[in-house]
């Protein structure tokens, strides 16, 4: 998928663990999980709303499209 989920970078950055954001928009751990692992077909604004909210930043920190060509070199330039 050309979406790369960045949530795990941000929680991090904010030094916020997945369960206690999670607890604070409202949603379950596992659904974030999901969403964490790029597992997920779609989110609602209401949702990205809340998390970008809570972290105090945008969209596009936390969502990035890849091309297909590029997306398996991006993935493992991201791994490594």
């Amino acid at each position: 998928m050309p979406i790369i989920v960045r949530l795990d970078v941000m929680l991090a950055r904010r030094k916020i663990r997945s369960n206690e954001l999670a607890r604070q928009i409202g949603i379950t751990e596992a659904n974030l999980s999901l969403l964490k692992a790029g597992k997920v077909k779609g989110i609602r604004f209401a949702t990205l709303e809340a998390i970008c909210d809570y972290l105090q930043c945008q969209p596009g920190d936390l969502l990035e499209y890849v091309p297909e060509t590029g997306a398996g070199e991006e993935r493992a330039r991201l791994a490594g």
